[in-house]
């Protein structure tokens, strides 16, 4: 598509220009598309189906912007803004404060199609978006963007970023049929949809917002450690009825625990082979 972009100066927000993707970028859409569906189908969450649904994202193509956020912003508020790539903090803060979400405005290559380093439209539209359906997750996003532009007045973006990692990208939930995938970091990922769920080598923890906040995580990895949330309204209420003040001055030493680390209080779901490997190597 055409790569010269016009940014404005304030929130990174550009053109989505969907009439300029090509043919060939609008046919990897609809592979990556059917390929996660068909893996999600019985390993997601049936919010995020029930989004996919209702976005009909599956319409042929790239979705265009103006038409999803119809649905979208009629749903739960929120719309979907193109920018061109990662933007700072403060900004990314800011649009999920004001019920938007910044998404890449570029698909993947064939050549990538199953791991790209810098989110794309596939990741952030498919992986994000369906959940912004929910009236819950939509509230807890909001609250999200909130909560880190009082973060940065404390220098605790570390943890913060810890939070979205485990739970916004690789957040699991329980179901009455089992543990179900709503973070979008594995739900766009062919392999680490089934990973996340099937391989033994993981840990699966009980959410607890402090733990999460104290864990460091894999950014070029599959994850060592998931955790566990019962509801959206758990994840939401746990960010809206803390005060993250105390919580901030009680993390004054950053992050505290390893990735693969398994704590005596820790509500253990299962507990995986490879952090028990790690724990032995260092005993």
């Amino acid at each position: 598509m055409t790569t010269h972009v016009t940014v404005r100066d304030d929130d990174y927000v550009i053109d989505q220009n969907w009439a300029g993707y090509t043919a060939d970028e609008h046919a990897v859409w609809d592979f990556l598309y059917r390929r996660q569906r068909d893996i999600l189908a019985d390993r997601a969450d049936p919010a995020m189906l029930d989004g996919l649904q209702a976005l009909d994202l599956n319409r042929g193509g790239i979705p265009n912007f103006a038409v999803l956020n119809e649905e979208l912003k009629r749903r739960t508020g929120f719309t979907v803004v193109a920018v061109p790539g990662l933007v700072p903090d403060e900004v990314f803060f800011t649009h999920l404060a004001n019920r938007r979400f910044p998404a890449g405005q570029f698909i993947r290559g064939r050549h990538q199609l199953d791991y790209l380093q810098e989110p794309d439209i596939f990741h952030d539209v498919f992986g994000h978006v369906p959940l912004l359906t929910n009236p819950v997750f939509a509230d807890y996003m909001e609250a999200y963007g909130k909560g880190g532009l009082r973060a940065m007045k404390f220098g605790r973006l570390k943890n913060l970023s810890a939070l979205y990692w485990y739970t916004v990208e690789f957040g699991l939930i329980e179901t009455p049929k089992g543990l179900r995938i709503y973070g979008a970091g594995i739900s766009s990922s062919k392999d680490e949809s089934i990973f996340a769920l099937e391989d033994p080598s993981p840990n699966r923890l009980r959410f607890n917002l402090e733990r999460v906040m104290r864990t460091d995580y894999r950014i070029d990895d599959f994850q060592q450690t998931y955790f566990i949330i019962r509801s959206y309204d758990e994840l939401f209420r746990a960010t809206v009825d803390t005060d993250f003040a105390p919580l901030y001055e009680r993390l004054a030493d950053d992050i505290s625990f390893r990735p693969e680390a398994v704590l005596p209080d820790d509500g253990v779901l299962h507990r995986g082979t490879q952090a028990y490997a790690a724990a032995k190597a260092r005993s």
